[in-house]
């Protein structure tokens, strides 16, 4: 295995997928992407998916899984990831009504231990921001740095969205240093440099990937995954443009 390989969050490819999700596996694995994080499996029974991961010499990086199943279904959930070969499950997101202080103290004591749980299992769970948890709170800290201050560091790992923490001011090289050794994932992506910071390829926009990338082996992180929320573009060729960029400097640093 390489140090770090390159995923793409298959959020991206989410209109795709539903026509014809393993052509746009196929054409995953065709752009040279060690694997994907997967945000859904449209219907495959992880079995079937596992077998054509296999097929297209793709892994399993990740899966992102709402907070809601993992709550109620974490065992399934569990099982779900053996079955696939991921070694990470991501809790996503909060819905915006969940983003209340003491809501966040729920899910602070929730990740805590179903981390833990998780570990049991040979898997890591991990937490993926955007830029509402950079929000202070009464105590004046972050929401975000509070999720990773008042939880086990074994038992919840980081999920860095490079986008997010550039949306809300803040240097994401600077969080990487934050949580070395607890980064095991991180999504890259670019915001372009006008008024409307939209979501742009690789090396297109105003966020100091190099920066990022130089942080990765101190940071700990095992995948680089490529995500675009949203393209003026096809996602393929937004994609095809990210990775081609982040060969180029993952050439330059050997």
């Amino acid at each position: 295995m390489k140090t770090t390989q390159v995923a793409v969050q298959m959020y991206t490819l989410r209109e795709e997928s539903q026509k014809d999700f393993a052509g746009t596996l196929r054409k995953v694995a065709e752009l040279g992407f060690d694997g994907v994080e997967f945000a859904g499996y449209e219907g495959w029974d992880v079995n079937e998916l596992k077998e054509l991961l296999d097929e297209l010499g793709l892994q399993a990086a990740a899966s992102h899984v709402p907070l809601e199943e993992l709550e109620f279904n974490l065992g399934q959930v569990i099982e779900n990831q053996k079955i696939l070969g991921s070694g990470y499950i991501v809790c996503p997101y909060l819905m915006p009504e969940q983003r209340t202080e003491e809501n966040y103290q729920k899910l602070i004591r929730f990740l805590d231990e179903a981390g833990e749980i998780c570990r049991g299992e040979g898997l890591t769970l991990c937490y993926h921001h955007h830029d509402f948890e950079l929000e202070r709170m009464n105590d004046g800290r972050q929401a975000l740095q509070a999720i990773y201050e008042d939880t086990k560091e074994e038992n919840v790992k980081a999920e860095l969205d490079i986008y997010w923490l550039a949306k809300a001011g803040e240097k994401p090289a600077e969080w990487m240093e934050r949580c070395t050794n607890r980064t095991p994932l991180v999504h890259l992506k670019d915001m372009t440099k006008d008024e409307e910071q939209f979501f742009a390829e690789l090396g297109t926009g105003g966020v100091d990937i190099d920066s990022v990338l130089e942080k990765g082996k101190e940071a700990g992180v095992q995948w680089w995954i490529i995500e675009q929320d949203m393209s003026r573009l096809t996602p393929f060729e937004s994609i095809e443009i990210s990775i081609n960029y982040l060969r180029k400097l993952l050439l330059k640093k050997g």
